[in-house]
């Protein structure tokens, strides 16, 4: 069900970011495979310190959304600006080391590489790079359980502590912008309530998150803004509080009747 975009406000900036310049700002962007068109039109801004979350459901457009971002997949046409600089045309390792970090659905570590062996890879450019011991001891702070098995394989890790590396692993890059793909995707209800809160904690510390996740209640819950996606489409923005109490999206991704 598409929900009813009639009269829906333009999504209002965070606290603090009136008039301001987004970080990230997407304009009419057009994006496919193989020449079928995946994305059309679509339009989105991210400020700076802000979490934004894009919703629907699967083949949506979301993960294209931040495929095209990060550069792996090439715009057909529209805008996608950064710091106020355009990157539609960018390579993904100049899209990284502007500071746009993309830790992708499925967690793709490394198996027979340690978990530290896998977090220093994400210090890949050279501005992470030269930060690589301090990132380190900053992401071992935030999840001790990868310092306590830091020299163990990566493929021996428990479902949750694999999603774990694979965050850890993004922050080790020093994301200005960190955009996550279904964090919680096949974590047990526990894992999911740890995952989420880590990303308060990185909320609470300024960090700007574009997520993409099926737990629709837990994102609206921690993002600012949220934007609904379907068959490549945004059909509705706004606050998240707003979204969670619209009828549509509740019928159409919570489950809950409009009464």
């Amino acid at each position: 069900m598409t929900p009813d975009t009639r009269g829906t406000p333009d999504p209002a900036p965070p606290r603090g970011t009136a008039g301001a310049e987004p970080l990230l700002r997407v304009e009419g962007l057009r994006a496919g495979y193989q020449g079928v068109v995946a994305l059309w039109d679509v339009s989105f801004s991210v400020a700076e310190g802000q979490v934004v979350t894009l919703l629907g459901s699967n083949g949506a457009g979301k993960t294209t959304t931040l495929r095209t971002v990060s550069g792996l997949l090439p715009a057909v046409s529209g805008s996608i600006a950064f710091d106020g600089r355009e990157i539609s045309r960018a390579r993904t390792d100049q899209i990284v080391e502007l500071g746009i970090v993309h830790v992708p659905e499925g967690r793709q570590l490394w198996p027979r590489m340690s978990v530290r062996e896998n977090l220093e890879v994400g210090a890949y450019s050279p501005r992470a790079r030269a930060r690589r011991a301090e990132s380190l001891e900053r992401v071992f702070g935030l999840f001790p359980r990868l310092k306590e098995r830091r020299n163990q394989a990566a493929g021996t890790l428990s479902g949750g502590e694999r999603q774990m590396c694979a965050l850890a692993r993004g922050l080790m890059g020093l994301p200005r912008l960190l955009m996550l793909d279904e964090p919680s995707l096949g974590l047990a209800p526990r894992l999911v309530s740890e995952m989420f809160d880590s990303l308060r904690v990185l909320r609470a510390e300024g960090l700007t998150v574009l997520l993409v996740e099926q737990n629709v209640h837990q994102a609206l819950e921690l993002a600012d803004t949220g934007y609904v996606l379907e068959t490549g489409r945004i059909v509705l923005g706004g606050p998240s509080g707003d979204l969670l109490d619209n009828p549509s999206v509740r019928r159409a991704y919570l489950g809950v009747g409009a009464g």
